[in-house]
């Protein structure tokens, strides 16, 4: 790690809790050129505006009064598109995660702070930005300058922490030691020889920058400028075949030749750390099924589709019957095992895109698109009998269910069709259970 550069650097520090100010504060001052403190995001954008010609990096928390880190951060960022910014946080919210994504937030440090992390994000962070000043320092910008100064800008582009690329126009005509060794490459004459560029080694994936949509652009230098930050998202496989996650930034540099310098950023753990977290909030922990928040969003989606387009949608509202027995005579974790089969059932004989929710306790629900209401029957059928000729858990327990099923009519709305399925789920009940009873 080195070191060196922490001397040169000045940062604003913003965070809420008094004692983790302070000592964060004081590590950092005895390491950087100047540590500018702040206890909430408003006093933070006051004290940047004052100072902002000073500070080369935002070190904030996430959840502050007045303003909190990441609505800060977004107005930074309208004054300095460019400023580094580093986030510290104990949340794992995936509204803050994909919050952070978008205002361009370079790294994510967890609470409670672990300095020497924090010093190596701080110096990450600042890569680009150094790496930036040096390539201007030197003044690269006609191709005999390139040449003669060949020794240093290796020096300096091996020496950077992300994947660094240099091109004239659309031409690559530098990357550094961690490129090579990404693709496990010899030298950039290798590289050069085999006549591929960056772009050929993207993987064809939705959501992410691709080779199929870059053939597609008159050039892929300016495709890739004029994509929204938050856009620049690539997948690669590295020489052993394992997939990383990068964010592309993009330095111009314009004078008699046109220069550029991508730096990508390996960002796959905050990925995959942001689909996981988003995965929990939209799904049951227990069974695995949808829960009744996600339900909430695909529903009325559903609805409008089904009204816009004449299809048919229909619902299936079951029950375990007498579950309470279950938990009272073999304890709760029974209880959860009976749950979870009951769901890998319900995945079993279901479709694709068929909407399977734990409703509530020992409550399923399933949204049909474009069903009828004998098509919901069946399947309600067939969910009963598999749960009545298996015996589930290690204690063979003889389980039934109870099945509402109804179809949506021109009159219904969100709360009528579920309304209607819960009252012919009661119906079942009442009528002596191990039924399904459509309407």
């Amino acid at each position: 790690m080195n070191k060196e550069i922490l001397k040169d650097i000045s940062v604003l520090y913003v965070e809420d809790e008094n004692d983790v100010r302070e000592f964060t504060s004081k590590l950092l001052g005895s390491l950087l050129k100047k540590v500018y403190v702040a206890q909430n995001g408003l006093e933070g954008l006051e004290l940047y505006k004052e100072n902002q010609n000073d500070i080369d990096l935002i070190i904030s928390d996430i959840n502050m009064p007045k303003m909190n880190g990441l609505d800060m951060c977004e107005q930074i960022r309208k004054i300095n598109n460019e400023m580094p910014l580093v986030i510290t946080s104990a949340h794992n919210d995936t509204n803050f995660l994909r919050k952070a994504i978008e205002v361009g937030v370079n790294t994510y440090a967890m609470k409670p702070i672990d300095l020497y992390q924090l010093i190596e994000s701080i110096i990450k962070a600042m890569e680009p930005i150094l790496l930036k000043r040096k390539l201007i320092e030197l003044n690269l910008s006609l191709e005999s300058k390139i040449e003669q100064e060949v020794s240093k800008i290796k020096s300096i582009l091996d020496a950077q922490d992300n994947i660094i690329i240099v091109t004239h126009n659309e031409n690559i005509t530098n990357v550094n030691k961690k490129f090579l060794d990404f693709f496990e490459i010899k030298d950039f004459d290798d590289f050069t020889s085999s006549g591929k560029n960056i772009f050929d080694f993207f993987q064809e994936e939705f959501g992410f920058i691709t080779k199929e949509k870059i053939n597609k652009q008159e050039s892929w230098i300016q495709y890739i400028k004029d994509l929204h930050e938050i856009d620049r998202i690539v997948k690669i496989k590295n020489s052993s075949n394992e997939e990383k996650i990068f964010a592309i930034n993009v330095d111009f540099y314009e004078n008699k030749d046109n220069y550029y310098v991508f730096s990508l950023t390996d960002i796959t753990k905050l990925k995959e750390k942001s689909n996981l977290l988003e995965y929990q909030a939209s799904h049951d922990k227990l069974t695995g099924l949808f829960n009744r928040n996600r339900f909430d969003e695909l529903y009325s989606k559903e609805i409008k589709r089904a009204k816009r387009y004449e299809n048919n949608l229909s619902i299936i509202l079951f029950d375990i019957d007498d579950f309470k027995n279950v938990n009272d005579n073999y304890g709760h974790q029974i209880g959860d095992e009976v749950l979870i089969e009951i769901s890998k059932i319900l995945l079993n004989n279901v479709r694709e895109p068929d909407i399977c929710v734990r409703w509530g306790g020992e409550e399923f629900l399933i949204l049909l698109p474009q069903t009828n209401l004998e098509g919901a029957k069946a399947v309600a059928e067939k969910i009963r009998v598999t749960i009545i000729e298996k015996p589930l858990t290690e204690k063979n327990l003889p389980i039934s269910a109870s099945f509402g099923v109804c179809q949506m009519d021109e009159n219904d709305d969100d709360f009528s069709l579920i309304s209607k399925s819960d009252k012919l789920l009661y119906l079942a009940k009442k009528s002596g259970k191990n039924i399904v009873i459509a309407q």
